[in-house]
């Protein structure tokens, strides 16, 4: 994976925009979880949240890793 990315000569790092992504990612998880009733069964509401979040992060750097090798 390239170590950062060259928007008009601003470098961002890679991972902020895998960040970024994942964040929108999870943002539409939410919805549809919240939409579906999902969250009346969860426990800790902001525990899962942020394991979910983590979780789609780890995902996505380990399949961007390796599609870029």
């Amino acid at each position: 994976m390239r170590p950062e990315i060259d928007i008009y000569g601003v470098f961002i790092p890679t991972f902020a925009v895998i960040l970024l992504g994942c964040f929108l990612l999870f943002k539409v998880v939410h919805w549809l979880l919240s939409y579906a009733g999902f969250y009346q069964y969860v426990w800790h509401q902001a525990l899962f949240n942020i394991a979910l979040y983590f979780s789609l992060l780890g995902v996505s750097a380990f399949v961007l890793e390796s599609f870029f090798r």
